[in-house]
């Protein structure tokens, strides 16, 4: 039996070598890592606070990630904190396990879509494609999205692997959970794509992050960027871990969330905005700050490039949780 509607071909689609790209991300964009001596916002202080008493008392303190946090050159901050004990889990979409696999293979990364995508190259990097390659592998042997790729970063012969999270995570034991939506990533388009080798490692994820929940009581959530992939897949995963906990008899509902992102909204907001207010529709407000956390938790929101609250969260942590 035919399909109904046409599909396009991808096999006669043409792939170039990442050497004749130009990025805009060069080597030496990562921040070094080093005391930050400016003003730190009250949210962070708090959401350091919350860290730091979540690892006394053996919680997970989890990060949601957008793909701009590794182009925002933080990732030893990051590190370093995952490192001491203050991360238990990173929920990141696609695009950050596409920048994180260049920069382990070269150092750099982040094309120009302006430029590349006026005569189809955009996205269409030989070497980029390996990333399916190795999910592929990862799916058939049972792994996740983050294991698989972490696996393959850490154990694998990349120059630049000391900037890789995945690698880092994989080393440190600690799950990169990557939740994908078809055709959002440029690893898609390309002809060695398995949409269900791709779906199902993505699964895979989907559920450790869900078994991360179970361990929120009295833990903290922090998001970093994700205005989508962050609040929705938390809603969802949070609603199964509550409904398991629920006929155990317990209950997943005081923990502390921090938001951390550029549009203007208040600190402390636990009441959702109107419905005639454009921000009603910023998801990482109604879900991640109100919603979730009604049954006894606190939120709190801090407006700040990563490059300013990355630095602020980890000299927080230093001064109220001391280096391990």
């Amino acid at each position: 039996m035919s399909a109904r509607y046409p599909a396009f071909d991808p096999s006669g689609l043409v792939l170039r070598p990442l050497a004749e790209r130009d990025d805009d991300l060069r080597e030496g964009f990562v921040l070094p890592l080093r005391a930050y001596t400016g003003h730190i916002a009250p949210a962070i202080a708090a959401a350091a606070d919350a860290m730091t008493r979540a690892r006394t008392r053996g919680a997970n303190t989890l990060f949601l990630c957008g793909a701009h946090v590794l182009r925002a050159g933080v990732q030893r901050y990051l590190f370093d904190m995952m490192h001491k004990g203050f991360v238990q889990g990173i929920a990141v979409n696609g695009a950050m396990a596409v920048h994180d696999y260049e920069l382990a293979l070269r150092g750099t990364t982040t094309e120009s879509v302006a430029r590349y995508i006026k005569d189809g190259r955009f996205g269409m990097w030989r070497e980029t494609g390996q990333i399916n390659e190795i999910v592929n592998a990862g799916a058939a042997r049972g792994e996740g999205f983050g294991e698989a790729l972490g696996k393959e970063l850490a154990e694998g012969a990349y120059v630049h692997k000391e900037l890789s999270l995945f690698a880092r995570a994989w080393e440190l034991g600690i799950p990169v959970t990557v939740h994908v939506s078809i055709g959002y990533d440029i690893i898609h388009a390309h002809p060695n794509f398995d949409g269900g080798a791709t779906g199902t490692a993505s699964h895979r994820d989907f559920l450790i992050f869900a078994a991360l929940l179970d361990k929120l009581e009295r833990g903290v959530l922090c998001s970093f960027g994700s205005a989508v992939m962050a609040p929705e897949v938390f809603l969802k995963a949070l609603s199964m871990v509550r409904n398991a906990a629920l006929a155990q008899g317990r209950s997943i509902n005081h923990f502390t969330s921090l938001v951390c992102d550029l549009l203007d909204i208040p600190e402390q907001a636990g009441a959702e905005a109107p419905k005639n207010d454009p921000r009603y529709y910023f998801r990482p407000w109604k879900t991640l700050l109100s919603r979730t956390v009604a049954g006894g938790g606190r939120s709190w929101y801090c407006r700040a490039r990563h490059e300013e609250s990355f630095p602020q969260l980890w000299q927080a942590l230093m001064t109220t949780g001391g280096p391990q």
